[in-house]
């Protein structure tokens, strides 16, 4: 039967009409859909997405790493960093000097109320360190005004930024320089980077180390003199790291990754703080009372300057050094210096004891009339002479020759050349030693300079300049201190512009050479020693910011020289002889040399005190060198000292190891020291005149 046609119609009907609704529905649905999700996309994620989509990256930021202390022999600090927060000013383009000032002392009224009574700042030094005439610094440099900022300060600028422009608070390591200034021209100075690097080329090249932790900052300080220098790459640390996401605009978009600087190692000195600072104050008061004393024939106005090394004979450990007058090294904070303050440690701000400086002087005028730093060793060059003498065979220990007070040599007429004795003494028959102990000119020039010509012509020259070089005169000491100066030999230029004999005639008791006081200390552990060239040792070990030892340091020989026992023996007898009456009543023996170095400054013929000695004599420990320009006699200007820093070694590490200090005095270093200053005068009115 077939189907009704209306009644299939009526279905087909009902069925489209069904599936237009369900179209129509899903159709309704899924545009619902698309509208929710675009709006979501829109309002919820779309900031999101935006910045993912802009983002390109991170950006690093590196923090300058904290340097490293040094410590002296007993582990107190005279060099030390620490991490602090600091503020620091920058002069607005376009701002008044009478805005700063005003501005200066509103931050005055903000640390006396909020910071540390103990660093407090005048409003004077406010001003000096905002630096308004642009003397350490452009107008764009950042000026610290104040550093070590307490918790109440910092609070206080945070929130009150606004009303201080230019001010910001850093966090950064600074450097500390211990009051007592310990060994300062040693120890070094810190400056930026940036102007080290320009100066020296030392550091060229570190700003772009592949490794972002061992680059070198333009806001960081370095090394720029001793020790500082000498150890830049141990003290420096690495730098920490703050690593920030960024958008394609260079802005920061999130939280930092912080990575911390590593603090570097730090240095351990063979620097005896106690003995050190006796030594320093030994020169300061030996140039006073030179300049000073009532004795006319001691009096040396033009005394400006004195410098000494103690070292010890069989390890090469510097004990003591001291270039004086020295200045406070804190003057270099923040790595800059002022003009004023440059002006005012010119000649003194580098290490005379291993370099030419010419101590303290007023103008270019008064310089050209003040000797250097490094003078003729005088007399104390003739216990060398004599061992040359015998290892030449040109003598033997029991040759005698009478010193008449006068040795010639040269043609007859204007070029015959007479060599005397101070004071015009004449000593008569004297074998190797006794002429030690006489300290007499004209038998050093007969028996050795005048003889090594009579032999070997010219070529005596040669001889004698390596037995000089055998000794560590005239070469480097090897320290490895930055600047050091290998010294200056004039006998090749006397050999040119007079004689060979000349040359070696001068030279026999001294005047032929200037050398440094830290070579002629190491030349006077040889003589100590018998004939081991110690190299300088200023660090005894290095230990990382935990306190774990990651080095130390062992005795080198640099070189040996090779003499009969019979010879040195000579030596002794003849130093032990010579007459320094600042040495009686010494509680150990010594063996000793006076000096005193003849040189023309300023067309005046000057006198340099030059005095050497060891020990104690059987068993000698330490070596001391002292140099005073323009102080006259050895006895009377550089042994006083002498005998200053032996007293302070002997009580501070003992001239048999045991020191002499009372372990439980507590005022035993103050006794010492005031008891050794009261004898000054009394040590000069008795001292022997070479």
């Amino acid at each position: 039967m077939q189907d009704d046609p209306k009644k299939r119609e009526i279905s087909i009907r009902r069925h489209f009409s069904f599936r237009l609704n369900l179209f129509f529905f899903v159709t309704f649905f899924v545009f619902s859909v698309l509208i929710v999700r675009l709006a979501i996309l829109q309002f919820v994620e779309g900031p999101q997405l935006k910045e993912e989509e802009a983002s390109r990256g991170s950006k690093d930021v590196l923090i300058p790493p904290i340097r490293g202390n040094i410590y002296d022999s007993s582990g107190k600090a005279i060099a030390y960093s620490t991490s602090t927060q600091s503020l620091y000013y920058t002069i607005e383009p376009g701002s008044k000097e009478d805005d700063s000032k005003a501005l200066a002392a509103r931050l005055h009224g903000v640390f006396q109320k909020y910071g540390d009574s103990k660093q407090a700042l005048t409003l004077d030094k406010i001003i000096k360190n905002m630096d308004l005439e642009y003397r350490k610094n452009t107008i764009s440099v950042p000026r610290r005004i104040k550093s070590g900022l307490t918790n109440k300060e910092i609070a206080y600028f945070m929130e009150h930024r606004d009303l201080y422009k230019g001010i910001e608070i850093v966090e950064e390591s600074i450097r500390y320089y211990d009051d007592d200034t310990v060994s300062v021209q040693l120890v070094g100075y810190l400056k930026k980077f940036e102007n080290g690097a320009d100066q020296t080329k030392t550091y060229k090249g570190r700003d772009d180390n592949e490794d972002p932790l061992m680059r070198y900052l333009g806001q960081e300080d370095v090394g720029f003199d001793g020790l500082e220098m000498m150890y830049q790459d141990v003290l420096r640390g690495k730098n920490g790291l703050k690593t920030y996401p960024i958008n394609s605009g260079g802005r920061i978009i999130g939280p930092p990754v912080v990575t911390k600087p590593e603090k570097g190692d730090s240095l351990y000195l063979t620097i005896n703080r106690e003995v050190q600072l006796a030594t320093e104050q030994a020169i300061l008061d030996q140039i006073d009372y030179l300049q000073h004393t009532s004795d006319s024939s001691k009096r040396q106005p033009m005394a400006r300057s004195g410098y000494a090394v103690a070292m010890e004979v069989n390890t090469g450990k510097v004990i003591a050094m001291a270039s004086m007058p020295d200045y406070d090294p804190n003057v270099w904070e923040g790595g800059r210096i002022s003009p004023d303050d440059y002006d005012a440690i010119q000649g003194i701000s580098l290490n005379g004891t291993i370099r030419q400086i010419p101590g303290p002087y007023k103008d270019d005028k008064e310089v050209s009339k003040l000797p250097s730093s490094l003078v003729p060793l005088g007399s104390t060059q003739k216990p060398l002479t004599v061992l040359i003498g015998l290892n030449e065979k040109l003598f033997t220990t029991s040759t005698t020759w009478n010193d008449n007070g006068s040795f010639y040599y040269g043609k007859e007429g204007v070029h015959r050349v007479r060599i005397g004795n101070a004071k015009g003494h004449a000593y008569g028959l004297l074998d190797p030693a006794k002429a030690i102990a006489k300290s007499s000119n004209p038998w050093m020039a007969k028996m050795v300079g005048n003889e090594l010509y009579i032999r070997h012509g010219d070529e005596g020259v040669d001889i004698w300049d390596k037995y000089e070089k055998m000794f560590g005169l005239g070469v480097l000491t090897e320290s490895g201190l930055p600047g050091e100066s290998a010294g200056f030999i004039n006998y090749y230029e006397e050999m040119k512009a007079g004689s060979s004999q000349s040359a070696l005639v001068q030279a026999s008791f001294g005047q032929q050479g200037r050398y440094t006081t830290l070579q002629l200390a190491q030349y006077t552990s040889m003589l100590a020693n018998k004939g081991k060239r110690m190299k300088p040792q200023f660090v005894s070990m290095i230990k990382d910011a935990e306190g774990n030892v990651v080095q130390t340091f062992k005795p080198e020989v640099l070189n040996t020289v090779d003499f009969p026992e019979a010879y040195w023996n000579e030596l002794k007898r003849g130093m032990s002889q010579v007459n320094v009456a600042v040495l009686n009543g010494a509680a150990y023996t010594v063996e000793r040399k006076t000096g005193t170095s003849q040189q023309v400054v300023g067309g005046k013929t000057i006198d340099n005190s030059v005095f050497i000695a060891y020990a104690p004599a059987n068993n000698p420990r330490i070596a001391v060198a002292v140099v005073m320009p323009y102080g006259g006699f050895g006895a009377d200007a550089a042994a006083p000292v002498a005998r200053k820093i032996l007293d302070a070694y002997d009580y501070e590490i003992g001239m048999n190891g045991v020191p002499k200090k009372p372990k439980t005095s507590a005022n035993a270093n103050a006794n010492q020291a005031d008891g050794t200053d009261n004898g000054t005068n009394a040590a000069n009115s008795g001292a022997a005149n070479e």
